[in-house]
């Protein structure tokens, strides 16, 4: 479709609504262009400072304490910056959670079935609501009866508030909402660190390296933390995650409002349990599901695109 003059973005740039790496606020981006070649008279690039450097340093406390701020992270929670991706918690998970090889896991989709896949290599995997429907988010938290609460947040990382307080361990991905990829933040109760697992786990698997270490055991993606920090900013500068929620819920509402009254595109997922997101829609027909992506290539629309095709079936969202 044609994007009118009220519209444009600035410097001719799309609307990416890919999963991740995902499109990134333009004032950050501007911010990040104007300290490129000399961050704040370091004389150079963050991308080429020392891990171990003053500013450096800085740069990481910074972003910790705002994410903080922004998240009220209680004191006995250690924030985390590890490299490998929501994709590496899938194995760190089991191996320094499942203390007697025993746990229960929810499947909501394709990711959370390779998390289910990996932790099985560890002990024995339990599987709940394992129905047809996939892309769905709990708006209320299950009662775990005092079992301890992980979740994997990539998807809704700072897309609204959350009270960390309700879970053991959070973790997220920071392709989609953050920062470019090859990154997790790990928000980690302190009492789940711990050592007395099998020694031959790796000591980069282990929480407590990272924890003892500031995450800083070996060179972090210091250029991920740097952007997280300056959306941790920005956030902060908007309204925190209240006002952030309510901008999703604004633009959540007119892809969902469209869909409702569609007579072709369909949402996948009952109304109580819409993500604002991730919005699972197909039309049903294979045919004119191939119709609607080679449309999107003829318009110029971004590839692999949820919010515009939905090019994956259901079940493997």
């Amino acid at each position: 479709m044609q994007q009118s003059n009220k519209t444009a973005l600035k410097y001719n740039r799309i609307y990416n609504f890919s999963a991740g790496p995902a499109i990134m606020l333009e004032p950050v981006l501007e911010e990040i262009r104007d300290e490129m070649m000399n961050y704040r008279g370091s004389g150079m690039c963050v991308m080429e400072m020392s891990h171990r450097s003053r500013v450096c340093q800085q740069i990481i406390d910074e972003a910790e304490h705002d994410l903080r701020d922004l998240m009220n992270i209680p004191d006995n929670y250690k924030v985390l910056f590890i490299q490998g991706g929501a994709t590496l918690q899938f194995a760190m998970i089991p191996m320094n959670l499942m203390k007697n090889g025993v746990a229960c896991y929810v499947e909501t989709g394709a990711w959370s079935r390779k998390a289910i896949a990996e932790a099985r290599k560890y002990g024995d995997v339990y599987v709940a609501a394992p129905g047809k429907d996939r892309g769905f988010t709990w708006q209320t938290l299950p009662n775990t009866k005092g079992y301890t609460l992980v979740s994997n947040q990539s998807s809704s990382f700072l897309a609204k508030p959350c009270k960390v307080s309700d879970y053991g361990m959070i973790y997220a991905g920071v392709q989609k909402n953050t920062s470019p990829a090859g990154m997790v933040v790990v928000i980690i109760r302190e009492d789940l660190i711990r050592d007395d697992f099998d020694p031959r786990v790796p000591v980069y698997m282990s929480y407590k390296t990272h924890a003892d270490n500031g995450s800083m055991y070996n060179t972090p993606n210091c250029w991920a933390i740097y952007v997280c920090g300056k959306v941790f900013k920005y956030l902060k500068s908007i309204g925190g995650l209240e006002a952030m929620e309510k901008i999703n819920i604004d633009k959540a509402k007119i892809l969902y409002n469209f869909l409702d009254s569609s007579r072709m595109f369909k949402g996948t997922v009952e109304k109580e349990c819409r993500l604002l997101m991730n919005v699972p829609f197909a039309i049903g027909n294979d045919e004119l599901d191939a119709k609607a992506v080679s449309g999107t290539a003829a318009k110029k629309q971004p590839q692999g695109c949820p919010f515009i095709y939905q090019t994956e079936r259901v079940d493997d969202l």
